[in-house]
């Protein structure tokens, strides 16, 4: 019996009373759209659906009541800086991320695989996730597994602290270990999050080790009880820009019985919504998908289109903080001088906070003095606006007008179609 198939029957074994559960309720014709309903022991994800992302359990500038009251279904924490800051004992004394942070809703928690991309290759090569051009900045400078802050073997990876540079290590038993003791619905395998400027022998063994990692997750995460009935693990679907390997990880955690995907690694940005296609054809169409780290609007649309579920991104209240704002009909910089006698709300169709008690005269202002409450109603504006748009095509694929809906919005929001 090969290992997939002994972990296989066990998890069936242990699944019989599973509080979780996933439906996809309607599809658009034309498209693989889809909108449906996961249940999670602390509330519904209604889906598609965007999550704003609470790095250090709290979503920067804002109370947790801020951030429902903009429609957050959830929130997604990092492991890595929490299991640094405070420290994964301490958040589990206190009963959890649910009692620690006051957030009684879904909680989802990503691995610490992307702080291996972060502090190693792609720092090395002055690149972000995702790449403008794959030969337009940067380089791929690392040694094998070995980047200049980042060491990588099977075991796991080596890595420094961001808060003194001491050594530590993480092994896909230590990220479940770390994300038990979290408390979150839902988690995710540990991974290698690769550089979009690696070459295809990198991509093909950086996931193959990741496949082998997320079998040890799987394993570490049954043998715990406790946190198996109360918390999903979601495997990593990786291979970076290339076809083969993007398809071939996703016929491979496939087989795995993870119950739902995320969809991790390196992308170009023109072919996000291609190489996102390439995963969802492979996956199960039963069990949900999660894009990590994607928040622009026009990717989520895109996206969305080729059959993902859920997203996090911490660009909008990052804009937010800095003040580049959304609107209906384009993105602001609320900084500028022109705005200093402009009394109209930062967008008119917006029904947040920020848009219902004050002007752009005045989050300009608030903007320029550097007040602190300037980046807190920016946030709360980008992050109603993200939710609302994607609460918009969720409403369009369950009245069957996705395409409609979204050439009205990107001819307003873009200028085009």
């Amino acid at each position: 019996m090969d290992m997939i198939t002994h972990i296989l029957i066990k998890f069936v074994r242990l699944t019989m009373n599973s509080s979780f559960s996933f439906k996809v309720s309607k599809h658009q014709t034309g498209s693989m759209a889809r909108s449906g309903k996961l249940m999670t022991p602390h509330g519904v994800i209604n889906t598609p659906a965007f999550i704003p992302v609470g790095t250090k359990a709290g979503v920067k500038a804002l109370t947790p009541e801020m951030v429902e009251s903009v429609g957050a279904q959830a929130v997604l924490a990092n492991t890595y800086h929490l299991y640094l800051e405070p420290g994964h004992k301490v958040i589990a004394k206190a009963g959890g991320l649910h009692s620690f942070m006051n957030w009684n809703g879904p909680i989802l928690t990503d691995s610490g695989g992307f702080q291996v991309f972060s502090l190693g290759s792609g720092l090395d090569g002055g690149v972000s996730k995702i790449s403008a051009g794959i030969r337009e900045r940067g380089s791929f400078r690392c040694s094998g597994t070995i980047c200049s802050k980042v060491k990588i073997n099977e075991n796991g990876v080596i890595f420094p602290s961001f808060r003194d540079g001491s050594l530590h290590e993480f092994t896909p038993e230590k990220s479940m270990d770390i994300q038990h003791d979290l408390g979150p619905d839902i988690f995710f395998a540990f991974d290698e999050c690769t550089s979009p400027l690696a070459d295809h022998d990198y991509q093909r063994s950086a996931m193959e080790r990741t496949h082998r990692w997320a079998e040890r997750c799987i394993e570490r995460h049954i043998s715990n009880r406790t946190a198996f009935e109360k918390q999903l693990l979601f495997g990593v679907v990786q291979g970076g820009r290339f076809e083969d390997l993007r398809r071939s990880s996703a016929r491979t955690l496939s087989r795995m019985p993870f119950p739902g995907f995320g969809i991790g690694g390196s992308f170009e940005k023109k072919d996000i919504e291609t190489a996102v296609r390439w995963v969802t054809e492979e996956l199960p169409e039963d069990k949900p998908r999660h894009l990590l780290g994607i928040g622009n609007p026009e990717d989520i649309f895109g996206a969305v289109e080729s059959g993902v579920d859920m997203f996090d991104c911490v660009s909008p209240t990052r804009l937010g903080r800095n003040g580049t704002l959304y609107t209906r009909s384009g993105i602001l910089n609320i900084r500028n001088s022109s705005f200093r006698e402009d009394f109209t709300p930062i967008d008119p169709k917006c029904d947040c906070y920020t848009c219902r008690n004050y002007t752009r005269a005045y989050v300009s202002h608030l903007f320029r003095s550097k007040e602190m409450l300037g980046p807190t109603l920016g946030s709360i504006h980008n992050l109603r606006f993200l939710i609302s748009m994607v609460e918009g095509i969720r409403d369009s694929i369950v009245e069957g007008s996705f395409f409609d809906h979204k050439d009205t919005f990107f001819e307003e929001f873009y200028g085009k179609t």
